[in-house]
Formats: C-alpha cells, structure tokens, sequence
C-alpha cells in the first residue's frame, strides 16, 4: 500500500471511529465524552504512527509493537485518555507497586462506547452486538484492571450481548444517574 493510501487510510478510520464513538456516546448520555474521544489520535505522535503502520484490518499500535517491540503511539495514546484503564494505574504505597485504580464510571461508559465502536469499525458486516464482549473476554486473563471497573464494563457487554444496545444503553445512563448523587 504506498503511503497516500495509508494517509487516507487511517484519517478515514479515525474519523469513522470518532463518529461511531460519538454517536454512542450521545446514547449513553455522555455528549462532551464524545466531542473529546480519542483527539490525541491527530497529534504527531499518533498520528503519523498510525499511517506509517496503517493496515486497515487492525489497529497500526500491533503493527508498531510487531516492527520495533512496542508501540510509541499507544504509550502517548493511554497517557491522554482517561477512558483506556491502563491510565488508571498509580503507585501503590502498601504493595510499593504499580497498581489498577477503579475508573471514575463516566469513563467506563466511554470504554464501552469506544470497544463498541472500534468493534463495528475493524470486524464491519462481521459485527454482532456479542463481537465487543468476546474481545474483552479474550483478553480477560492478561489485563490488568481494577476489579470493579472490570465487572461493570463486563456487565454493560453482557447486556449488550443479550439484549442489544438500547438495554446496555439505558443501563448506562441510569448507572451514571446514580453516580452522580453520590
């Protein structure tokens, strides 16, 4: 693929992943989540990465890790998104190790939409409303993530999963609802 068709590439995918996002994001009642998904993904670092390693049938972060061991543009990615649970790690002063913190709810609900998203974006007709829980299923045993945020996004998936995205949606808004009188 020359490099005009992995620039145009990877800008059509961001795009179309931001929009699904977005739209998921209205949804679940979380507009200004929406707006400000993934923004780093147009800085250099990102961005340029992203074409360099742009495939079209997988995200380029696995292509970066294949070529140089690891992935510069998700290094910086995690480190600007609160809705990736690996930015919610913190030295633990017990333990004297990196630890997974429980993820604020509104960011769990961006996760979901973004796994929901980058689901419908890379598998396309292949996608069912099961697709995004048998990805974080599969990677259940290697991830760390704080227990909590683990099931409550496990949750959300299930209900998807069963009973379509309307249910997992609404589940969504009424869940941060009650976050919000705490």
């Amino acid at each position: 693929m020359n490099g005009w068709a992995r620039f145009w590439g990877h800008l059509h995918t961001v795009n179309i992943h931001r929009y699904r996002v977005l739209v998921n994001c209205i949804h679940a009642g979380i507009l200004w989540r929406g707006l400000t998904h993934d923004l780093s993904k147009y800085s250099p670092t990102e961005f340029w990465n992203g074409v360099r390693y742009y495939q079209g049938t997988r995200s380029p972060n696995e292509a970066e890790r294949e070529d140089i061991g690891y992935s510069r543009a998700w290094m910086h990615h995690k480190g600007r998104n609160r809705h990736h649970f690996e930015f919610w790690t913190d030295y633990d002063p017990v333990t004297r190790q990196s630890a997974p913190v429980e993820m604020p709810p509104v960011f769990v609900a961006e996760m979901f939409c973004d796994r929901m998203a980058a689901s419908k974006t890379y598998l396309k007709e292949h996608y069912t409303d099961s697709s995004p829980l048998l990805y974080f299923a599969n990677g259940k045993q290697r991830r760390i993530i704080h227990p909590a945020t683990s099931e409550l996004l496990e949750g959300w998936l299930r209900l998807l999963a069963e009973q379509g995205e309307a249910a997992a949606f609404a589940e969504i808004r009424r869940c941060l609802k009650a976050s919000e009188r705490k």
